[in-house]
């Protein structure tokens, strides 16, 4: 048959046939495309599900937003004059408290140097920082380390002897008077009986280790030797009255009474209000590196204070207390540096247990 013969004087059969084999081949390479296709991505890892983090993250976002934090209310907007000036001076002594009751203080000389917004930050009105916004509404109230109900007279002394390594004030006294105006004042607008949102420490996890001082230790080095300085003593105002930066161990710092020398405490400090600048919005320090500039700090050497009655109740004691006696068998180093995981989940175990044996003997009582 001759090369150059019209397609359209072939026979009709011979024509079927071609078009036959023209469909045939199209479905023969759609079905090799396919399979090339199926080949090349069948092995690979499915994509993430990017509508479904989108939309997590929002709701989280929206959570987050739905929280409206504390603000303390302004001084200014006292109108009796006596209970302005009053308030007014409670505020300059938690700004300026060595000034006044310091080493060198103008009314007494009765503490360590550091001031009381050292450990609660703009006056104890910043959110996550050891603010004061809940004690006007939770005080009175029983706490387990003196296992006693105390007033705020009492948990303002317990700072004078402990974190400032000081004296009590007297409590009939002026300054006190002025301190407990302005926590009262500065926590009015807190319902009584509720807890303010950003009051305390923010939560932070328990490492799956002890806290390491030696990591630590770097930490501070590159983070915080700048301004607390190589040997954690802190930077004087030029007339050596009060700290510009406090001293973070020593002589002139807190005792090992305080609050923040427990380690959960500082820890929590230290991750969402440092180096300084820092926010909860915005932390700088990872939770590990938190933990062991923390531990860093608290086993160095600072002043030593008897705390035999603390925690009578010992199943109340905070599983990171440093000092025994404990309600379990763990040694004091991990109640001081962790692993704090096994301790919790030994204390859950016996209270689960107690549980279960109080239910059980109700149901036999009835």
């Amino acid at each position: 048959m001759p090369d150059n013969l019209d397609e359209d004087k072939m026979p009709q059969g011979i024509m079927s046939v071609k078009n036959k084999v023209i469909l045939l081949t199209g479905v023969l390479v759609v079905a090799i495309t396919a399979v090339l296709f199926f080949l090349e991505y069948s092995g690979q890892p499915a994509k993430p599900r990017e509508k479904s983090i989108d939309t997590l993250t929002t709701n989280e976002v929206t959570k987050k937003a739905d929280v409206v934090y504390w603000i303390a209310p302004a001084i200014s907007t006292i109108t009796d004059a006596k209970q302005k000036q009053q308030v007014q001076y409670g505020k300059e002594l938690i700004v300026h408290t060595a000034k006044y009751l310091g080493p060198h203080g103008a009314v007494l000389k009765i503490s360590n140097g550091l001031n009381c917004q050292n450990c609660h930050l703009q006056a104890g009105t910043a959110i996550f920082a050891n603010n004061y916004g809940s004690v006007a509404s939770l005080y009175p109230k029983f706490r387990a380390r003196s296992g006693a109900v105390e007033n705020i007279y009492k948990r303002v002394n317990d700072c004078f002897e402990r974190s400032l390594n000081g004296k009590a004030i007297d409590t009939a006294g002026k300054e006190m008077q002025a301190i407990a105006a302005y926590i009262n004042f500065i926590g009015t607008n807190v319902k009584k009986g509720e807890k303010a949102a950003g009051s305390g420490f923010k939560e932070l996890g328990y490492l799956n280790r002890a806290a390491d001082p030696a990591k630590g230790l770097t930490v501070y080095t590159a983070k915080c030797k700048s301004c607390h300085q190589a040997n954690g003593e802190g930077v004087y105002t030029a007339d050596k009255i009060e700290f510009i930066y406090p001293a973070l161990w020593g002589k002139n710092s807190f005792n090992d009474g305080a609050g923040l020398y427990r380690l959960s405490n500082i820890a929590k400090y230290v991750k969402y209000n440092m180096p300084q600048g820092t926010t909860y919005q915005n932390p700088q320090l990872s939770d590990e590196e938190a933990w062991d500039v923390a531990a860093f700090i608290t086993t160095q050497k600072r002043p030593h204070i008897s705390v035999s009655e603390d925690w009578p109740d010992k199943s109340k004691k905070p599983v990171d207390n440093p000092f025994g006696p404990y309600a379990d068998n763990f040694p004091a180093k991990q109640h001081k540096l962790g692993p704090f995981k096994p301790i919790v989940e030994e204390l859950e175990k016996k209270e689960d247990t107690a549980k279960n044996k109080t239910a059980s003997a109700m149901t036999k009582k009835n």
